[in-house]
């Protein structure tokens, strides 16, 4: 009765506690449910996304008629016509600079030169999240023969006070330039001209003419790295001549705060499609992306106004897929089915719009995840500046006079009024999305929902590790009751509450490890001469040494007599840490991610553990650890995603030391997730596949 009474005198656990309870006594139950759900949910993301739409009613596009005639269009026919003469004439590369610097003050502007050099990537770790346009702290001087000239020019806005600019960007290669990058100076100069004459700005304008010999990249960060951050050089500052110049075209200029930026060029002749493209590069460094609403802007007028046909990047190998076909053909069955249960759910969409759409999905998805800007619009996003990147695809020859007028007209009209929209801003952009990913132009994924497959996937991971430790904890607690006393200070230590430390220690010696071997190359990177095998060779058994090292100081994972539940409660647990940050930095490497690190993470099991199963289930699961300990492994890993992306499997060693170093030259967070969060889960998941299975307390019964 006391007994009784004492039991009901004692305080019921909380709701969550007991569903946390339930769902940890049937957790492989719940994790193959989430998981089953998040995948699910996954290849629904292109059914559920939302056709663009304006947040900012300022833009207002398209309510003014546009300015830019067949006069502005025969300017742009003068201007190349003089452009290529002065290319002609010129031997040391700075007859296009100076012609276009001389242009520019016919009309008025304020003109300068920017004089930068190439600045060489090199991997340094205390440098990695620093901007690469300090690797080199070399200024122009006058006397480096390889250099580059940008050529800027400014137009102050007569109804403006001067804090405010729209920067419009066209690349070129003064070296060798080629007929479509004439076509592009021209369209600027013809907009420049355009814009010189208006009485409506409120903003300036500045015009870039970027000397992309180096990379357009390089051009537009070094003058905005000038632009924001000055340096100053004492002595004689000389023009691009040798000689020094006027201070009106040598000194620095600078507008107001940068509102937005237009990155546009003329691309090569397609010989197929019924007209005009335009293709929109949004992706900046680390998945960061300008506001949504830029983007619909572009959009609008360039479809509804000007008649282009508007891409974004795809990967054309999913255009193609069998089984994606299957899948759309699934997804479209299932949407009309629950379209006709309720009609609020709008999941139905065509098979041919749902592969096309998760071509695009998956493009915008790999891209944001590589964490490395697709064009020179990156440059400004790292200050904070919203910029768009726009390739134009004419279908008609160049030399074809009349289709070249008309494309001059149209596409001069589509940049004026993306400047007037912005234009009309009072603020910067700040109503719309800045995470999303595109389906389309014009179809996105906000952020609410693309969150939702990640959730999905991540949710089981706390319960399988509190499930995990609390039966390591049972066994350990069953096992002291079972000894002797003499040797329970012993088991204290090996099996009792404490035995968690054990398993912390094998992941602290893991995580040391990774974040050597992330450091590797900025020394093998030291070796002159060496070849992407080579080094890729030297990187592998370094690494492989050191792991060595580590584990005869520090002690391996199995001579402390790590319990393989505990020690996959561990991984489990940094693996949730990893990607909980790293969906912070960059959602979409998270996102592909846990695709791969936890389904490697749930199945894996010890080949020697006993498991109560019959032989069937006990192959199969023996068989998918073995499947998942291949494909997660990273060089495997980027060798697939390779394929998938690019359509081509050739197998190369030295492919992987690329990869590598294309991103830490990039400072890619998804180089640190690489090896800081996946490497070393990879490494954990090998020592629980491995692990002997040996009873913790074995060796104190036997004494």
């Amino acid at each position: 009765m006391e007994s009784s009474a004492k039991e009901d005198a004692q305080p019921k656990p909380r709701l969550i506690v007991r569903l946390g309870r339930l769902l940890a006594s049937h957790h492989i139950l719940f994790s193959a449910l989430c998981c089953s759900a998040g995948i699910i949910a996954l290849l629904f993301l292109p059914a559920l996304a939302k056709n663009t739409y304006l947040s900012e009613n300022a833009l207002i596009p398209g309510s003014a008629n546009p300015l830019f005639s067949t006069e502005d269009v025969a300017e742009a026919n003068k201007f190349i016509k003089g452009i290529e003469a002065a290319a002609g004439e010129s031997r040391d590369g700075m007859g296009m600079p100076k012609f276009i610097v001389q242009q520019m003050k016919e009309l008025g502007a304020e003109v300068c030169y920017h004089e930068f050099l190439p600045h060489s990537k090199h991997f340094h770790p205390l440098k990695f999240f620093t901007s690469m346009t300090n690797d080199l702290a070399i200024h122009p001087n006058g006397t480096y023969t390889d250099s580059g000239t940008n050529t800027v020019g400014i137009i102050r806005a007569p109804r403006g006070d001067g804090k405010e600019a729209i920067v419009l960007v066209t690349p070129y290669n003064s070296q060798r330039v080629k007929e479509n990058e004439v076509l592009s100076l021209a369209l600027g100069f013809s907009v420049f001209s355009l814009l010189s004459r208006a009485a409506w700005l409120s903003k300036d304008i500045v015009w870039l003419s970027a000397d992309s010999q180096f990379g357009e990249y390089t051009a537009v960060s070094e003058w905005l790295s000038q632009y924001h951050n000055p340096t100053f050089v004492a002595g004689v500052t000389n023009g691009p001549d040798g000689i020094a110049e006027k201070a009106e075209t040598t000194d620095f200029k600078r507008a107001g705060t940068m509102a937005a930026a237009l990155i546009f060029k003329v691309g090569e002749t397609r010989n197929y499609g019924d007209r005009d493209s335009v293709t929109m590069y949004a992706e900046a460094s680390n998945g960061q992306m300008p506001n949504l609403d830029l983007l619909n802007v572009v959009h609008y007028l360039a479809v509804h106004r000007q008649g282009f046909r508007v891409n974004i990047e795809r990967i054309s190998s999913l255009l193609t897929s069998a089984w994606l076909r299957v899948i759309a053909e699934v997804i479209q069955t299932v949407g009309s089915l629950l379209r006709k249960i309720n009609p609020d759910w709008k999941l139905d969409i065509a098979a041919p719009d749902y592969v096309e759409g998760t071509a695009n999905l998956a493009s915008s998805i790999y891209n944001q995840a590589l964490g490395v800007p697709t064009g020179s619009h990156g440059a400004f996003r790292e200050y904070q500046v919203d910029a768009i990147s726009l390739e134009f695809s004419p279908t008609f020859h160049l030399r074809n006079e009349n289709a070249k007028s008309s494309f001059l007209v149209r596409g001069g009209r589509l940049i004026e009024g993306v400047v007037r929209s912005v234009n009309n801003l009072l603020e910067k952009f700040h109503q719309s999305f800045f995470l999303y990913f595109l389906t389309a132009p014009n179809k996105f994924i906000s952020v609410g929902v693309y969150m939702i497959p990640f959730a999905l996937l991540v949710i089981p991971l706390p319960i399988v590790a509190a499930a995990l430790a609390d039966g390591g904890k049972t066994e350990g607690t069953s096992m002291n009751d079972r000894n002797i006393k003499g040797s329970a200070d012993i088991l204290q230590i090996e099996g009792g509450a404490w035995k968690w430390l054990q398993s912390a220690r094998v992941l602290l010696v893991i995580q040391i490890w990774a974040v050597i071997v992330s450091l590797l190359p900025y020394y093998i990177g030291q070796i002159a001469d060496g070849t992407p095998i080579q080094s890729a060779v030297i990187w592998v058994v370094l690494s492989i040494i050191v792991l060595i090292i580590l584990y005869a100081m520090l002690g391996s994972p199995y001579s402390a007599g790590v319990e393989w539940k505990l020690l996959k409660a561990t991984m489990i647990t940094s693996i949730s840490i990893g990607l909980g940050l790293m969906s912070i930095i960059n959602f979409a490497t998270a996102q592909l991610g846990s695709l791969i690190v936890i389904p490697m993470c749930l199945f894996s099991r010890p080949v020697k553990a006993r498991l109560g199963m019959n032989f069937l289930p006990r192959i199969v699961l023996l068989a998918s650890n073995i499947f998942l300990a291949i494909f997660g492994f990273p060089p495997v890993t980027l060798f697939i995603m390779k394929g998938l992306s690019k359509g081509t499997w050739t197998i190369d060693i030295g492919d992987f030391w690329v990869s590598m170093e294309f991103l830490w030259k990039w400072s890619s967070a998804t180089y640190l997730y690489i090896f800081l969060v996946h490497l070393s889960c990879w490494l954990l998941c090998i020592h629980v596949l491995v692990h002997p299975c040996r009873q913790a307390g074995s060796k104190v019964k036997r004494e």
